[in-house]
């Protein structure tokens, strides 16, 4: 690194500490509501540090989150609730796509949590091919009124604000007919109904959206500039699923992996073997390159939004986590086969370590991994095109109207 370089991280460093300092001398997170404490710390430039300022940030490198989180965590601060995971998928897109009346509404409640998001992207005739949403929004003076179904939406039925992508134009090839809006889930023909998972809970759900009212100031981006609004979207989410979402990179050990080497040292030593402690620690290796990978992808950041890299570790995490609680699963022998519950249930929050949830509820629940956030073969795909720089798949679709596309 430059000598320059290493001035401005300095400087940028010496900021972050100035703003700390004025936050903790006036506000204590110990005796301050979780809410009014994430306020303050939005109103000081401390809720994402790379956003620009008067928005929750001060325009320095993302990788200074990293000294915040550590330090008001020191302080007392409540960890940030797991609930708020989409917050660093709708933040960073409202941010970089977003009018500054809508970041003016819409991010400091967010960061709060006062206002909790989910994601209205996929739908039962375009699942992995997210251009092919079917969903329209058809503009009436002021406002839009928006007609369809999303499928596979997480939380939404505790989401304030829903991050939307719908058809404008279907005369369009479909990557250029889309449009992104903040829709209010409240709103008068939105009906969220749950789908039940193999764990008995119903995390999931679908939306149906009928005669919606949206106005255009709630609007994301320019009108038929949705896909790369959503790109915004999509990136994050690979960035939160497969490296974290906040707290910094993790310790060596630590995450599912801890499960493994926690009933390693409570297996008796008449009970353990060569073959299951290979592969313990093949599987650690994998997660420690992961953990490493994580930390490097995330200091080659640049403001915030994450580039095709990230679904390397997306695609690495999905199929890491399940051989983990495979392998947790196994170790219990028969008793892995029974303790988890089944029964119909609507969660409050998100939380899939099997380390919290029980080993047998996580083994079930990761399941999901390879699918939510983009399948592991769509993964594959971006990994050889954008990554590789491979030829691509043949795409006859892509440069004909959206209403002329074969459906099946």
């Amino acid at each position: 690194m430059s000598d320059t370089a290493n001035t401005v991280t300095g400087n940028e460093a010496a900021e972050i500490d100035s703003a700390l300092d004025a936050l903790l001398a006036d506000n204590d997170p110990k005796k301050m509501s979780y809410e009014d404490f994430r306020g303050a710390q939005y109103d000081h430039g401390l809720a994402w540090v790379y956003f620009d300022k008067g928005f929750g940030g001060l325009g320095v490198s993302p990788g200074l989150q990293r000294q915040v989180d550590v330090r008001i965590r020191e302080a007392g601060a409540s960890p940030m609730k797991a609930a708020m995971f989409f917050m660093h998928l709708a933040g960073p897109t409202i941010h970089t796509h977003g009018s500054e009346e809508t970041k003016q509404r819409l991010l400091r409640p967010m960061f709060t949590g006062e206002e909790r998001w989910c994601q209205l992207f996929s739908e039962p005739g375009a699942g992995s091919d997210f251009a092919g949403l079917a969903t329209r929004a058809v503009k009436d003076g002021d406002s839009w009124i928006v007609n369809g179904q999303k499928v596979w939406n997480t939380m939404a039925h505790l989401g304030d604000w829903g991050m939307l992508v719908t058809r404008t134009d279907p005369e369009m090839p479909k990557h250029r007919g889309m449009t992104y809006f903040a829709v209010d889930m409240k709103s008068q023909g939105v009906d969220v109904q749950p789908l039940r998972q193999i764990t008995g809970e119903a995390e999931f759900n679908e939306v149906f959206l009928t005669d919606v009212e949206i106005p255009d100031t709630n609007r994301i981006g320019d009108v038929g500039d949705g896909w790369r609004v959503s790109l915004t979207t999509l990136m994050n989410e690979r960035n939160a699923i497969g490296g974290g979402s906040g707290g910094g990179p993790p310790k060596a050990g630590s995450g599912p992996v801890s499960i493994l080497l926690k009933m390693w040292k409570e297996t008796p030593d008449e009970q353990r073997n060569s073959v299951t402690l290979d592969r313990i620690m093949r599987l650690y290796v994998r997660a420690e390159a992961q953990r490493l990978t994580n930390i490097r992808a995330g200091q080659n950041r640049r403001k915030g939004n994450p580039g095709p890299e990230m679904s390397i570790a997306k695609l690495a995490f999905a199929e890491l986590n399940q051989d983990l609680l495979t392998a947790a699963v196994d170790m219990m022998g028969m008793a892995g086969q029974v303790g988890c519950d089944y029964t119909f249930r609507r969660p409050e929050d998100l939380s899939v370590d099997g380390s919290e949830t029980g080993i047998q509820h996580g083994f079930l629940r990761v399941r999901a991994n390879s699918i939510e956030g983009g399948t592991s073969e769509i993964m594959r795909n971006i990994l050889g095109e954008q990554v590789l720089g491979l030829p691509g798949e043949p795409r006859l679709d892509k440069d004909i109207p959206w209403i002329e596309v074969p459906r099946s």
